[in-house]
């Protein structure tokens, strides 16, 4: 007797992904007519039944919860992730962890397997792009989904999301340096026009703002290389400069890095505040100031409401923010 057929073999027969035929399936109205008659129509061909029932079983029973990640080479996330799943564990369920490495296209296809596979629920921090087709697959599969740190829409209520509250920490890091003395302070880092960028941002503008200052934002990647150029062009271009916030603290440890090499007194001729507080944080040299969102905090509040959610039916707020607060070292210098 020769193998069933699978979704994988209905996908090549219609010449469409694997996603698409597991909307067609889960009758998500997002996709056209065409489409779902050549994938009922390749189906047919092959002799491919799709088992509801046992899928339908799957997910409510599985003990498994996708953690799915825009970029695992981040230790913010990596950390998020191994606290998310200590807690899971204590509470008898496992954590699938998959990395989409800021691909909108793999997290689609990702998010699906997952979904054939029975997970009870996901957590996702998202990659941007293609956003209503990551939102029809997960709103067809019906399965309890939370968004952390970022959202796929910011006007869409159908996925509950939660963050740090980011422009709180911007608000306290400018305040931070201008009380130690900073007289032109300096933004690093996030693609510009991402709303995370948008966010971390907003509280150094207001701020600068009420003190009729001038921003200098000089947007990019949220790496290390990344810092250690920007010490080059801060130099050239605003040399002015002599405090800044870094939109998370792998662009701030780069700076750090440069300023070491330049022979830059970090503290003293330039103060240097990163976002997210990571481990590194305490090991850098010096020590790296940044807001801290508390990372085993929010895990543990993360697993909770999603374990909430698929064990008792209840939804979380549609959105929320948890606390931050600022990590003063010697990076931007002890009040």
């Amino acid at each position: 007797m020769g193998q069933r057929p699978t979704i994988l073999d209905v996908a090549k027969k219609a010449g469409v992904s694997k996603s698409t035929v597991s909307l067609v399936l889960q009758q998500s109205a997002s996709v056209k007519e065409s489409t779902r008659v050549a994938v009922r129509q390749a189906m047919a061909d092959i002799g491919y039944v799709y088992n509801r029932s046992a899928a339908t079983l799957r997910s409510s029973s599985s003990g498994l919860i996708g953690l799915v990640i825009n970029d695992l080479r981040n230790p913010f996330f990596a950390e998020f992730a191994t606290s998310f799943q200590m807690e899971l564990a204590q509470n008898g369920f496992a954590t699938v962890l998959a990395n989409t490495d800021e691909d909108p296209l793999l997290q689609s296809r990702t998010i699906s397997s997952l979904i054939e596979h029975g997970v009870s629920g996901f957590v996702i921090s998202p990659a941007y792009g293609q956003e209503e087709d990551t939102l029809a697959v997960i709103e067809a599969a019906g399965v309890p989904t939370l968004q952390v740190f970022r959202a796929l829409s910011q006007d869409d209520d159908r996925f509950p999301f939660v963050a740090p509250d980011y422009k709180l920490g911007g608000t306290c890091a400018t305040e931070h340096l201008l009380e130690m003395g900073c007289k032109r302070i300096a933004f690093l880092g996030g693609l510009n026009g991402r709303a995370v960028t948008q966010e971390r941002m907003s509280g150094y503008l207001d701020v600068l703002a009420r003190h009729r200052q001038e921003p200098v934002i000089l947007t990019g990647e949220v790496t290390r290389r990344f810092g250690k150029q920007m010490v080059a062009k801060l130099a050239a271009d605003h040399p002015d400069v002599d405090g800044v916030i870094c939109f998370n603290d792998l662009v701030g440890l780069g700076v750090l890095s440069a300023c070491v090499e330049s022979g830059i007194q970090v503290g003293r001729d330039l103060r240097v505040v990163g976002f997210d507080d990571i481990q590194d944080c305490q090991d850098s040299f010096p020590a790296l100031s940044s807001v801290s969102c508390h990372i085993p905090d929010f895990a543990k509040t993360t697993a909770a409401q999603i374990l909430s959610w698929i064990n008792d039916g209840v939804r979380p707020n549609d959105h929320q923010r948890s606390e931050v607060e600022l990590a003063i070292r010697a990076s931007s210098g002890q009040p």
